[in-house]
């Protein structure tokens, strides 16, 4: 597929101090508006340090709790006004929550589900409205392995990514011909702050290599992209595992 130029226009991360979506839009700063949404968004001074370093024009910071979906439209068309044309938008936000935990606490299970599928498939619908009103614009949502079967070992987590998975599916083919590209993020085991402390799983990546993948899969106008590509057949043939086997894999 040949390479093509990124949508212009700012970059918004909604989940500002995501490992990823920040090495994904370093990449993407240079000469740019950038729009840094999170919680605590007065708090980011470091994050906008690090991109005007990269080369962006300038910074930005706003206050966007993804739980409270409410107020993503509000959010969303006020930072679309306040900025002008938004080229690209990266969700980014998410958790991967406590397995045993949630087996306990329904409250706490649907939490996850909540943030991790509910809130965006809000925020997907909002920015789908407002980039196909401009007539173009990319979209990046990050999906998982763990959503492509769902394993005994993480079923809350993974439930969530199958959910936004099937979603996103459907909404790429809806924003065909509109101008809007969506490209979802299949990543395995990622090194970093979310997921300290664990053992890493076979074929693990980290957040510069997501990131490379995202930026090119922008660029080639991709619907999806796997990371590691390995993955990609893995999961293909882990598809025919017998359930008895299944449910004693590990995250």
């Amino acid at each position: 597929m040949r390479t093509r130029e990124l949508v212009e226009g700012a970059v918004l991360l909604l989940g500002g101090r995501s490992e990823i979506g920040l090495e994904v839009v370093r990449r993407l700063a240079p000469g740019r508006t950038v729009i840094l949404a999170a919680r605590r968004s007065g708090e980011l001074d470091a994050e906008c340090a690090a991109l005007a370093v990269a080369g962006a024009s300038a910074v930005h910071t706003v206050e966007f709790d993804a739980d409270d979906t409410a107020t993503h439209a509000a959010v969303l068309e006020k930072i679309s006004a306040d900025h002008g044309r938004i080229g690209i938008v990266i969700l980014a936000f998410g958790i991967l929550g406590q397995q045993g935990r949630a087996e306990r606490d329904p409250a706490y299970a649907t939490a996850i589900v909540h943030t991790d599928f509910v809130a965006q498939v809000s925020v997907l619908t909002t920015m789908a409205q407002l980039l196909r009103a401009q007539g173009e614009g990319q979209l990046v949502v990050f999906s998982s392995v763990a959503g492509r079967r769902v394993r005994r070992a993480n079923y809350v987590y993974g439930s969530a990514k199958a959910g936004l998975d099937g979603f996103a599916s459907g909404l790429t083919d809806a924003l065909h011909g509109s101008g809007v590209q969506l490209l979802v993020v299949v990543s395995g085991f990622v090194i970093g702050g979310m997921t300290a402390g664990m053992a890493p799983a076979p074929f693990a990546t980290t957040p510069d290599r997501v990131a490379d993948a995202v930026v090119g899969g922008l660029r080639r106008r991709a619907s999806r992209v796997w990371v590691p590509r390995i993955l990609r057949p893995v999961f293909a043939a882990l598809h025919f595992l017998p359930q008895s086997v299944w449910r004693r894999m590990p995250r």
